[in-house]
């Protein structure tokens, strides 16, 4: 079973972008090593189902090994190349994860301008969507496993090269169904980005360790839907749906050049799979046959819909039903990602370490469940005709508390398969996306003028998030066995 914590980057040193020295990799795997002991002791579940192995006396050899010939004067400079490569690891994988709310949420106030430019009902331009979220959850099923078995970086950079090729032809599709079929070859290739950034947190880290890191990238990734949709409101502003294709291409050649250049491999040699599409599948199946692990992913699947849902239904509820404007539409999601950002930031520097995993995550789909509800009254017309402010309340509300959610799943499950991080993270986002491309059609199902399907989508979602995050994983059987 591979090491937990840093102690897995630290031993691979030569496949991170790093200044440190080798006594420096060892001193900084015995500290981290024995910071995710600690952290992993604090913390219940799958952290003790799946136990860190080598870290202790392993790690506090290498620290003693290594300190004679760092020397008492050798820590200031090296820390400061260990932060330094830990922020540039941080970034780049900050900047795959920020890809998919870039490729969607840029072009969400366009979507509108879509359906009239290409005399195309809205249910099929919502198609777009679907394409490529179905592209997103199927491509991970083949670069997950296929990470395992090649490493990382040659099916990363593969996948961002065709995805660039991929963007720019939706740029010029002249119909609804050829943007639909390009969305969905993006959607395939963008895969690459999303597994593997999960699958190289995997690499590098465990525990609470790696639950606080998650919380450090949905911080960067989050940047992205704060700003992409006013960059596309401003882009509708100078051209037409079309520039923010062009926009997205340019986005994607920087990041292919980012990934070439700074993120180096993660998975050592000796750990990787050797196997074909035979142990490919075997290997999920295992995955599969883990209850804890498909509860998470299943509850996490269902979480990404409530927020998926959200995504695909307010273009037209905000600015259809509401009619406001894009620069507003543009404004109030910005709004709502910011909530979500700040509470995956508390959820990481305050909670983590110090409040189970699974309370976390309990609390934070209680607050959906009442949200959606909220929203279910108010736009069903109980409380009688509701403005545009009372609704993104609600809204900001249910997008915030999913800071608390989406860390929580992918660490609670990551957790669990070391000896299969790309497998697990294909899983995991698969599952998201599929589960998302379901939703998105179902909120247009009443056309235009309610909003109505949207909550409803939300409501039965987080209250099957919630049936299976109680019948499958079963926190308190694990904290009694703890």
């Amino acid at each position: 079973m591979p090491d937990s914590g840093r102690k897995t980057a630290a031993a691979g040193q030569d496949h991170i972008p790093s200044a440190g020295a080798e006594a420096t990799a060892a001193v900084e795997s015995a500290t981290a090593a024995a910071a995710a002991e600690s952290a992993t002791a604090a913390t219940a579940g799958p952290v003790t189902a799946v136990p860190a192995q080598a870290t202790g006396p392993a790690a506090q050899a290498a620290a003693r090994a290594a300190a004679p010939a760092a020397g008492p004067t050798a820590g200031a400079p090296a820390s400061t190349a260990v932060r330094r490569t830990s922020l540039l690891v941080t970034l780049v994988l900050g900047g795959l994860t920020a890809l998919p709310p870039l490729s969607m949420d840029m072009y969400l106030p366009a979507l509108p301008e879509v359906t009239k430019a290409l005399s195309s009902p809205a249910a099929t331009v919502q198609l777009t969507l679907t394409a490529c979220l179905a592209g997103m959850a199927l491509g991970q099923l083949v670069v997950g496993p296929l990470s395992d078995k090649l490493g990382r970086r040659r099916p990363l950079l593969f996948g961002m090269v065709v995805y660039v090729l991929a963007t720019a032809i939706c740029a010029l599709a002249p119909n609804a169904e050829l943007l639909i079929a390009f969305r969905l070859l993006q959607g395939l290739a963008g895969a690459a980005g999303i597994v593997i950034a999960r699958a190289v947190v995997r690499d590098m880290y465990d525990g609470v360790e790696m639950a606080r890191f998650f919380s450090t990238l949905m911080l960067i990734s989050g940047v992205a839907p704060v700003i992409a949709p006013v960059i596309g409101g401003q882009v509708l502003r100078l051209t037409d749906w079309r520039g923010i294709f062009y926009v997205l291409t340019g986005v994607g050649v920087v990041l292919t050049l980012v990934v070439w250049k700074w993120l180096h491999e993660t998975l050592p040699q000796e750990r990787r799979h050797t196997g074909g599409v035979g142990e490919a599948l075997r290997t999920m199946k295992g995955l599969l046959a883990d209850r804890v692990f498909t509860g998470y992913m299943i509850t996490g699947g269902l979480a990404f819909a409530v927020l998926f849902a959200y995504i695909s239904a307010s273009p037209f509820v905000v600015q259809e039903i509401y009619g406001a404007s894009a620069q507003t539409f543009s404004l109030l999601f910005g709004v709502n990602s910011v909530g979500l950002i700040v509470v995956g930031q508390i959820n990481g520097k305050v909670l983590v370490g110090r409040v189970r995993l699974d309370k976390v995550l309990a609390f934070g789909l209680a607050v959906v469940t009442l949200a959606a509800v909220a929203l279910l009254l108010m736009t069903s017309g109980v409380f009688g005709k509701v403005g545009l402010w009372p609704v993104a309340a609600g809204l900001f509300v249910l997008m915030s508390a999913m800071g608390l959610i989406m860390p929580s799943t992918n660490t609670q499950a990551l957790m669990r398969t070391p000896h299969a991080a790309g497998s697990a993270s294909a899983l995991l986002g698969t599952t998201s996306f599929l589960v998302g491309a379901i939703a998105s059609p179902l909120v247009g199902i009443a056309g235009e003028t309610t909003a109505v399907p949207m909550a409803v989508v939300q409501l039965v979602c987080a209250l099957l998030a919630v049936g299976c995050f109680v019948g499958l994983c079963r926190p308190w059987q694990r904290t009694s066995e703890a």
